[in-house]
């Protein structure tokens, strides 16, 4: 496999030509103290080094390895617990944490591009600080002071890992039918009994301390997802001064054997009685995690745009140096007994189609974490409004269609080395096998087309669509006729996803069936869309300078390769939406 490079000149372009984002940052005063161009500049540079010079070249002796379960105690691979060092203690876990409590207080325009390089290099270490991210963020917004205070600083300093402990045993997507226990106590804590599974990070010998979120109901909770509740449960108990006390009645009953992500340990945690702490109101757990899930799901989106430049990266430089037979016009390397692969047309358009989806889910993921920054600093209480909205929309999407597209990339590059892709010792095969999960945890991907279609588009009667959809009409109509071969396309796919999102509105008012039958296609409808709009902006950003830099040359005949032939792919899945939901039901379940 290619070393792992940070597509940093990518990412700059996309930051400070495409959505000008020191602009953004200047004008939220909570930001415009902490951040600006150069500063952006210097934390991805160093993100960068440290990504590909440090955890990359573990990527695949972790996965060779994997994590290893024995009494309780869990063993990460060799070399992770010095990496995961290293990366602590240059500031990385918290690079979006609040200041206040020992973080770095980056936006998550600039923590998304970081979260990019770091799945790149290794998506299983990346979920190591992920899951700890994804805990300081419910903690930050919903706990005491007090257990900020005594939590938090250790936390973003990566000296304590986080987990979240939601999935059991009978429980998965339904978790308003949990059976964990929250017990209170004299002196307000709590003792939580009950088993969790698939947890990422419940145990591992990264940290000297784990602090795990936990969902359990009290005795006297409601039925169903309205008497959920939060805890803070640590692996150590913290004393008054800070220092780790005794061990808490909780373990590591086992871990998972998987498919991928090897050297990340997904555990089986017991807890018997642990002593934990409310997190927010009684009853109010899943709206405290669901703090951080917005951010977690554009995180799992970014995973598969992650392992897509991997795959990307490592496809392009073996194209470029195997060689065979001669390209359909003629011999190219004339030096040589065969030219290389890059020649041939199916080769470039798997190619194409991998850098198309990669660099179009970085505008995306950049655009929808812009709107997050917006949602949480601005001190304009509509821009705030709009942003929470297009957050809402949008998140599901970022989830499941960068996911979706992210495995399609990791297949092309196995496809682009042929039966050496399908060998260990190149890689790309662990690319395949890592991605796969990021369809399926933090939601699945049809969970998430029906919280895209049901919740957001037919729960809001199309409001929320209206946005996004005005927003792209209104780019387009104040682009100039100079974009028109970039801008026509994109409002003719902008008119045929009004009429799929009408088309739903109606039917589904008939038969409630309508919505799950569409989601999916529709989710992809969406989100090829929304790609054609981050290249009609990409594309305005690159025009007139193609003649200067090669950059913008490739910008523009990658943008013009989408148009051309990917965003047709939106007419087999309109026709799928329109189908309706009837043939669906044709077979009885005896039947299949």
């Amino acid at each position: 496999m290619a070393d792992y490079k940070a597509p940093l000149r990518d990412m700059r372009f996309v930051l400070n030509e495409v959505f000008d984002a020191p602009s953004h940052w200047r004008a939220m005063p909570a930001l415009a103290e902490v951040v600006d161009a150069e500063t952006a500049e210097a934390i991805l540079e160093e993100a960068g080094k440290i990504t590909a010079g440090t955890i990359a070249p573990l990527n695949r002796s972790g996965d060779e390895e994997g994590c290893r379960w024995q009494d309780g105690s869990v063993t990460t691979p060799a070399g992770y617990p010095e990496a995961y060092k290293l990366y602590a203690e240059g500031g990385w876990v918290g690079v979006g944490g609040d200041p206040a409590y020992g973080g770095m207080g980056m936006p998550k325009a600039i923590s998304a591009q970081v979260e990019e390089m770091m799945n790149s290099a290794s998506l299983a270490f990346g979920l190591y600080p992920m899951l700890t991210s994804g805990a300081c963020l419910s903690i930050y917004a919903h706990a005491s002071e007090a257990l900020k205070q005594k939590y938090l600083p250790n936390m973003y300093a990566g000296l304590w890992a986080g987990s979240m402990c939601l999935t059991e045993p009978h429980a998965g997507t339904d978790l308003g039918i949990i059976r964990t226990k929250a017990e209170p106590q004299a002196d307000g804590s709590y003792k939580i009994s009950g088993t969790k599974i698939f947890i990422t990070g419940g145990e591992h010998d990264l940290t000297e301390n784990i602090i795990h979120l936990v969902l359990a109901k009290l005795p006297d909770a409601p039925a169903g997802s309205k008497g959920i509740s939060l805890f803070l449960v640590p692996k150590v108990m913290v004393n008054d001064d800070g220092s780790l006390g005794s061990r808490n009645t909780l373990s590591c009953g086992s871990i998972e054997h998987k498919m991928g992500i090897q050297a990340s340990a997904t555990c089986v945690m017991n807890f018997d009685g642990a002593t934990g702490w409310m997190v927010g109101e009684p009853n109010k757990g899943l709206a405290a995690m669901f703090t951080m899930m917005n951010y977690e799901r554009l995180g799992v989106g970014i995973q598969g745009l992650s392992t897509g430049e991997r795959s990307y990266q490592s496809a392009v430089e073996y194209a470029r140096e195997r060689i065979q037979s001669r390209a359909p016009t003629g011999p190219v390397a004339q030096d040589k007994a065969a030219d290389p692969i890059i020649v041939h047309p199916d080769v470039r358009r798997m190619l194409l189609t991998m850098k198309a989806l990669n660099e179009g889910g970085r505008a995306f993921s950049t655009y929808v974490a812009m709107q997050l920054d917006t949602a949480k600093f601005s001190e304009d209480a509509e821009a705030r409004q709009r942003a929470e909205a297009l957050v809402a929309l949008l998140t599901p999407v970022a989830k499941a269609f960068l996911t979706d597209v992210g495995l399609e990339s990791t297949i092309h590059g196995q496809q682009v080395f042929g039966g050496h892709g399908f060998i260990r010792e190149w890689g790309q095969e662990q690319l395949v096998r890592d991605c796969r999960i990021t369809q399926i945890y933090e939601g699945t991907n049809g969970i998430q087309a029906l919280d895209l279609l049901g919740r957001k588009v037919v729960g809001s009667g199309g409001d929320l669509y209206r946005i996004f959809s005005d927003e792209i009409v209104g780019f387009c109509r104040d682009a100039g006729a100079e974009m028109g071969e970039f801008t026509a396309p994109l409002v003719k796919a902008l008119e045929l996803l009004d009429e799929l999102t009408a088309h739903v509105l109606e039917s589904a008012k008939r038969n409630p069936n309508e919505i799950g039958a569409a989601s999916v296609e529709y989710l992809h409808a969406f989100g090829y869309t929304a790609y054609a709009y981050m290249w009609v902006r990409m594309a305005a950003a690159a025009l007139g300078k193609d003649g200067e830099d090669d950059f913008y040359a490739s910008k523009l005949g990658t943008a013009r390769f989408y148009f051309a032939r990917l965003l047709p792919r939106i007419h087999s899945l309109a026709a799928s939406v329109k189908a309706g939901s009837e043939s669906l039901y044709l077979l009885e379940a005896n039947q299949f």
